[in-house]
């Protein structure tokens, strides 16, 4: 996988000058020689009205100040976006922890299932879904403690037979105490091994599962 960050530096003052000239014809520059000759070309006996133009050329100077705002908040997201391609990159390679219900299985090894639970539950259930959101196994895992686990999947539908490797959503789910449901938090985990881009929001890979890098909650070196 190759990633390209591009850094572009666009100068406000000329990039307001050329929008502006694009946009209504002229900048400012060209306002002012038009300003002086028709100062130096006017009829003595019938003067223009300077007022008038003075205060053409003040909106006119209130356009490029807005066409440098504009300038400036382009290089300050670009700026941005180029220090989120590097700091999504930097992870490639790492343990990641995300928000998520989705689990990578590589075809042969287990994969790693991380949830949180806010209270002990009872009469848990693990479900595991395929890519159509069939559900290809239910496990049943009795009482749990509350806080983090996490437990390995085999990779085995409810058959026993080994599923294809791909993507594939889990959930945990029990009662409480008082009978109430209980849906765990689930976490995707595993090696980020690749980082891609969609519509200037990055999203980190690992095998077939994307997750938003806005998702990632901890890393730590494999």
């Amino acid at each position: 996988m190759s990633t390209a960050i591009t850094n572009t530096t666009v100068t406000s003052g000329s990039y307001a000058a050329n929008a502006m000239k694009e946009s209504i014809g002229m900048n400012k520059d060209d306002f002012l020689k038009l300003f002086i000759a028709q100062l130096q070309n006017q009829d003595p006996l019938a003067p223009q009205d300077a007022t008038q133009m003075l205060g053409q050329l003040a909106q006119l100077t209130q356009v490029e100040q807005a066409y440098n705002t504009s300038a400036a908040l382009e290089k300050l997201l670009a700026a941005q976006d180029n220090s989120l391609a590097m700091t999504s990159v930097a992870l490639i390679g790492k343990e990641v922890k995300s928000l998520g219900s989705q689990v990578n299985f590589d075809g042969a090894n287990p994969s790693a299932l991380a949830f949180d639970l806010p209270a002990a539950t009872t009469g848990n259930t693990l479900k595991i879904t395929n890519s159509a959101g069939q559900v290809v196994r239910i496990i049943d895992l009795g009482s749990l403690s509350a806080g983090s686990t996490t437990m390995q999947w085999d990779g085995m539908d409810g058959q026993g037979n080994q599923l294809a490797a791909g993507a594939y959503g889990f959930s945990i789910s029990g009662t409480n105490a008082l009978g109430a449901a209980i849906q765990a938090t689930t976490y995707t985990t595993g090696k980020a091994d690749g980082i891609r881009f969609d519509n200037g929001s990055a999203y980190v890979t690992i095998g077939a599962v994307s997750v938003p890098f806005a998702d990632v909650i901890s890393v730590k070196a494999s």
